[in-house]
Parts: structure tokens; sequence; C-alpha cells
């Protein structure tokens, strides 16, 4: 007899950083503080009412039980063909797996390769759950450096040349969260090439920003690469896009090899994906994207509003990002590290950030500044901090 005793794993499992400021955001307001919020990474547009009438129209014609494991198949049916369209390549509907939100597919691709004495490359800085997955799997993280100097890009070379014996799956992210980079074509041309050589190593390709693309880029996923078909794990969604990140659905593409043990961990974690949420998201791949492309319009505006303005600010320097909704600056010469700037903004500024550590260890010196926000609240966000660091 004795205390309670939990198993060692947990202990390597991190947490997503943005949920704890959003936390100590929402209590200084419950205090009476005004703040505001460019820390949590979610759309402040409403989901599109064609998409919400779907949902409720599902509740109410009565789809209420159970869905299949690997989500409805009109709606597997759906994302190939939206995927067919979009990038010219054939899906079979039985590889797309539909689950509740993104990180599920991350977690399933991780927990399928990890165990103690495997590696696995992912990006640094980078989504948080990816080293903290990795952890508690047992396997060791191997990061991959996104520059400031390359743009964030990542770099072909640089991650080739970690991968060996032991590796299993590399995981990649663009346009990436948190820097707003873009793999540059000819990078992942690179890649794509040099993962021919490695046979043994699957391939998580996070491409849940894949629309919020600016300057004219388009989106080249590593579906679009015929020799690693077998490999590549394709995440997508409907958070993002279509400002559904409440309504928890997204989905991967997964290799045939894959399927059945993927369908067996969904099973096992969630049973299935709630049907209202499903036939929501049938109506925004069949409905019409005006508003899709007007929210990306929007982000596009602020983006450059925010860049311009945090390079307004004394000893901040941001880069212009290329994709997702998110500047990642450049404080270093503030002489404060990433979790005090932080702290100063919410605590000072009354302005929610959230340290590039949070990201991982090669986030020091930054802070990642969302523009889910508007124009106005942009600026005076900013101008807050302009005071808090005069102080």
């Amino acid at each position: 007899m004795g205390e309670l005793r939990f198993a060692t794993a947990i202990e390597r499992l991190g947490t997503e950083s943005a949920f704890v400021v959003l936390a100590r955001a929402q209590a200084l307001m419950a205090a009476g503080r005004n703040i505001i919020n460019l820390g949590i990474g979610q759309p402040d547009f409403k989901t599109p009412a064609h998409i919400v009438e779907a949902g409720i129209k599902a509740l109410e014609d009565g789809h209420h039980g159970y869905t299949p494991a690997n989500g409805l198949p009109q709606l597997r049916e759906a994302v190939a063909e939206y995927l067919e369209k979009r990038y010219n390549v054939s899906v079979d509907p039985n590889h797309v797996i539909v689950v509740p939100g993104g990180k599920p597919s991350m977690f399933f691709a991780v927990m399928m390769f990890g165990e103690p004495g495997a590696e696995i490359l992912y990006p640094n800085p980078g989504f948080p759950i990816y080293e903290s997955v990795i952890r508690y799997s047992g396997a060791t993280p191997i990061a991959i450096s996104l520059n400031e100097e390359a743009g964030f890009s990542l770099s072909a070379k640089e991650a080739l040349a970690k991968i060996n014996s032991k590796t299993r799956l590399i995981i990649v992210n663009s346009p990436s969260n948190p820097t707003g980079g873009v793999i540059e074509e000819v990078e992942l041309d690179a890649l794509a090439t040099g993962l021919e050589k490695h046979p043994h190593v699957a391939i998580l390709s996070d491409e849940i920003y894949s629309h919020m693309l600016y300057d004219g880029r388009c989106h080249k996923s590593l579906l679009s690469y015929p020799k690693l078909r077998n490999r590549v794990i394709m995440l997508d969604g409907w958070s993002k896009t279509f400002a559904m990140t409440g309504w928890r659905i997204g989905y991967a593409v997964w290799p045939e090899s894959m399927v059945e043990s993927v369908t067996r961990l969904c099973v096992n974690d969630h049973s299935c994906v709630n049907a209202s949420a499903q036939f929501a998201a049938l109506a925004a791949l069949n409905g019409p994207k005006d508003e899709v492309l007007q929210m990306i319009e929007s982000f596009d505006q602020r983006r450059k509003v925010m860049v311009e303005a945090l390079n307004d600010l004394p000893y901040v320097s941001c880069r212009n990002a290329a994709g997702a909704f998110y500047a990642f600056a450049n404080i270093s010469e503030t002489g404060l590290s990433s979790k005090a700037a932080q702290d100063l903004f919410l605590e000072k500024a009354g302005v929610a950030t959230i340290s590039g550590t949070s990201f991982g260890s090669n986030g020091e010196g930054f802070v990642r500044f969302s523009y889910a926000n508007s124009n106005e609240n942009i600026l005076r966000a900013i101008d807050r901090i302009r005071q808090s660091l005069s102080l």
C-alpha cells in the first residue's frame, strides 16, 4: 500500500503553451483587465453559415448515433475528390481517416513508429505536440533546425543528414506553426528525392495551413511525389481553413499498409467522430468557398499590418510570414528571454503572445504573434508592447 504511482511515460508528456497563456489571459480578463489576444492560433471568424446549418440539419434529421471509426463514407469520398482536384493525385477514400481534429493523426503516427531505441525527426521550432508525443512514445526526438536566415524553410540537406538506421519517422510542416515559414519547392523536391534512398522512414506531412499562403505562393503536397506515396501520411482538416476549430474534425490520408492499424487506434481511442460535425465538414468541402477566400485575404492584410508594426518596435525585427497566420518576431535585442517577453507583454501590456521556446529550444529569442485578430486590435496591441518595452 502507499501513494498513487503514475506510469513514468506520463512525465515525458509535454503540453501546448498556447492554452496555458489563454487560461492566464482569461483569468486576467475575469479580474477586469483588458487583454488583446494575439496568442491562440484560431481564426477569429465564425464558421460559414451554410456549414453550421448542415450540422444543425444533421442533428434535426436524427444523426445522433455512432459513425464508422474511419469516418462517414460520403465524407471520405468527398475528401478524396477534393484532394484529387486540388493536387491532381489519385486518393483512395478507404485511405482517408477522419479524426477529431489534427492532433490525433499526429499522435497516432508517432505512436505507430515511436518506441525506445527509435528516432523521430521533427522541426524545431515547431508545433509543440510533435516533440511532446515523440518523448511520450519513448523514441528520441531529433530536431531539424528552422533558421530565420532561411525564412524558416526546412533545409533538405540538414534533414537528410540526420537520418540513420534508427530513424523511423520524419515530421514535415508547411506552412509552419509557429514561424509562418513555407518550405521552398526546391527544398521539398530535394527532400523527396533524398527520402527515396531511405525506404525505412515514414513521413508525416502536416499540411493543416495549406490554404493560407501569400504573395502568389501555391501549396505543393507531399502526396504529389509518387515514389513516396507508400510512406506519406498527409494531415489536413477543417479547423483553420473553414474556421472550425471548436468542431474538432480533421483527417489524414494514410498509406494502405497503415490503414488497418490506424483504424484500430481510432477504435481504441475515440470510437468515431461525432456525426453532426462530419455532415458540417461535408458541407464545407462541397459548398461555396467565398468566405474562405475572404478570410485568407483578411489574414494577408493583417499579416502586412502586423509585420510592419513589429518592425517599427525598438529592438524587435520580424521577417514577412509566407503562410499560416503567425508572425515569429525576433526579440533577442531587447535583452529579454522569450518567456520573459511573453510574460511582460501579457502582465504589463495586456497582450497575449506565445514564447518562442514553447515551440522548442530553437525558439529562444523569438515570440509568436497570431494575426487572427482585427487590424485595430493588432495596432493597439503593438502600441501597448511599445510602451512596455520603454518602461
